[in-house]
C-alpha cells in the first residue's frame, strides 16, 4: 500500500504488487495466464504449502489480479473480461461475477477512492469501474497502447508500451494523468519499451523491454521524480526478461533479470552480486517487500511458484498451472 498524506487518509488505494504474506493468516492467489486462444487460464488458492481451491477454465489470458475489500478483481485479457469472487478464509467463493469490457483488451489495473482504472490494449484508453454500481462509468484515451498502471491518490501514472499492437514496444512514454479530470496532464520521454511500474515515494521507477528489427529482445529501466521531473534512463542491452516486473523488497527496489530479480541501484544498474533467484524460465516476479515470488514456466502445465525470503533464502515450492503471471495476498 503506498504511503498517502494524513489529509487524503480517506481516500482507498490498491495497485499491482500491494501483496502481503504471514502463511498462518492469509492466503495467496497465483494466476496462471493459460495458453492463449484458449480458456484455460487459472487461479491457485494457497494457505501456507497447501493448495486449498483450484479454479479452472476461468477464461482466455487470465493477466492480472488485485485484492480489496474482501474481493479478488481478475482481468481476463482475450476473453475481454472483468471477474469478480468474494474472499472467505476457505478460498473463493463461486461462481462469482463477470464484467464484459467490450472487446477493449484489458490488461492491468489500480483501484482509487472505490473505482478501478484498468489499462486496455484494444481501445487504448483506460476505462473507469464503478465499484458501487459495476459499471465501466467513462475511460480516458491515450496517444498509444497502454500498460501497467500506478496510483498516488490524486493522479494515475500509466506506461505507453507500443504505438500500434506489437510494434516491437516503440512505446517511450509515461503518462500523468488527474484524477479530478481523468485527462492527460503530462508525458515523461522514458525510453523504449516501458512495462511495469512502481511508485515509492517520489520516485517512479520504470522497466523496459524492446526490440530490434529482428526481434532481438533488449531490455533497460527509467525512474521519474515526479516532483522535479528529472528522468534518468539506461539500457542493460540484449537479453530476455518476459515483461520485466520491478518491485520492492526489504526497502530496495529490484526488476527481473539474470535468471531472478536484482537490486536496481541510484544510478539505476543492477547488482548483480545480490540477485535473489537463479532459474532458466523466469516468467513473472511480485514481493511483498518480505518475500518474493518467482514463477517459472515451460509455457505447458504444471509450472512452479517458488517463494524466496528478504535475505534470498528459498523457502517455499508452489506447483500451479501454466504460465505463472500474477500474485495477490488476502489476509485474515
Amino acid at each position: 500500500m503506498h504511503i498517502i498524506i494524513p489529509l487524503l487518509l480517506f481516500i482507498n488505494i490498491a495497485c499491482e504488487d500491494n501483496i502481503k504474506e504471514n502463511p498462518e493468516s492469509s492466503l495467496l492467489f497465483v494466476a496462471s495466464e493459460g495458453t492463449f486462444g484458449n480458456s484455460d487460464g487459472s487461479i491457485s488458492v494457497f494457505s501456507g504449502d497447501k493448495k486449498i481451491q483450484f479454479i479452472e477454465n476461468v477464461g482466455d489470458v487470465v493477466q492480472s489480479l488485485l485484492v480489496y475489500n474482501d474481493k479478488l478483481f481478475v482481468i481476463v485479457n482475450n476473453s475481454h473480461l472483468i471477474k469478480r469472487y468474494s474472499i472467505t478464509e476457505t478460498g473463493l467463493k463461486l461462481p462469482g461475477f463477470e464484467i464484459p469490457t467490450n472487446n477493449s483488451s484489458p490488461r492491468e489495473m489500480c483501484v482509487v477512492n472505490n473505482k478501478i482504472y484498468f489499462t486496455n490494449w484494444n481501445t487504448k484508453d483506460i476505462k473507469v469501474l464503478n465499484l458501487n454500481t459495476y459499471d465501466i462509468e467513462s475511460s480516458i484515451t491515450l496517444d498509444g497502447i497502454p500498460e501497467d498502471i500506478v496510483s498516488d491518490s490524486l493522479h494515475l501514472w500509466v506506461s505507453i508500451s507500443n504505438l500500434e499492437l506489437y510494434d516491437k514496444n516503440e512505446g517511450s512514454t509515461i503518462a500523468k494523468i488527474d484524477l479530478k479530470t481523468e485527462s492527460v496532464i503530462e508525458i515523461y520521454e522514458v525510453g523504449f519499451g516501458p512495462q511495469h511500474l512502481i511508485l515509492d515515494e517520489e520516485i517512479l521507477w520504470v522497466s523496459r523491454t524492446f526490440y530490434n528489427s529482428s526481434w532481438e529482445a533488449f531490455y533497460g529501466s527509467s525512474k521519474v521524480n515526479i516532483q522535479t521531473g528529472e528522468i534518468s534512463i539506461i539500457n542493460y542491452g540484449a537479453g530476455t526478461v518476459c515483461g520485466g516486473n520491478v518491485m520492492k523488497l526489504n526497502n530496495q527496489i529490484y526488476r527481473t533479470a539474470n535468471g531472478g530479480v536484482v537490486p536496481i541501484e541510484t544510478d539505476l544498474s543492477l547488482k548483480h552480486s545480490a540477485r535473489i533467484g537463479n532459474y532458466s524460465n523466469i516468467y513473472s516476479a511480485s514481493s511483498d517487500n518480505q518475500m518474493v515470488f518467482l514463477g517459472v514456466s515451460d509455457y505447458v502445465a504444471p509450472d512452479t511458484v517458488y517463494i524466496h525470503d528478504e535475505h534470498g533464502n528459498h523457502i517455499r515450492t508452489l506447483g500451479v498451472d501454466a504460465l505463472p503471471g500474477d500474485f495477490e495476498i488476502w489476509g485474515y
